[in-house]
């Protein structure tokens, strides 16, 4: 068993997003991304087989998707998709993010 407090283990960066590797193992990933309000995961996917799930720790945002789609987000959603479909995040406030791949990229 582990424990992470991501409080304590990633903080914020005026210049670009921060990235966090929670957890890494054959089964799934876990990142902790921390944005500045504007910073923003551009949309991307991966041409995989598998999901991801979004987690809105703190803040408040939007998530992205193909064709300009924006899904407001704000702390406590889950977005919820296929690896393969275009994915992305933008923050409004300050925004903690976890994300789950599995398996992982």
């Amino acid at each position: 068993m582990k424990t992470v407090n991501l409080y304590e283990a990633n903080g914020f960066s005026e210049k670009a997003f921060k990235k966090f590797l929670v957890h890494d193992s054959p089964y799934f990933r876990i990142i902790n991304f921390n944005f500045n309000p504007g910073q923003e995961l551009p949309v991307h996917n991966h041409d995989l087989e598998g999901q991801l799930s979004l987690v809105v720790l703190e803040g408040e945002g939007l998530f992205l998707g193909a064709d300009g789609a924006t899904i407001p987000a704000r702390a406590g959603d889950v977005c919820i998709s296929d690896i393969s479909e275009p994915h992305g995040l933008r923050a409004k406030t300050t925004l903690r993010l976890l994300v789950t791949i599995a398996p992982p990229l």
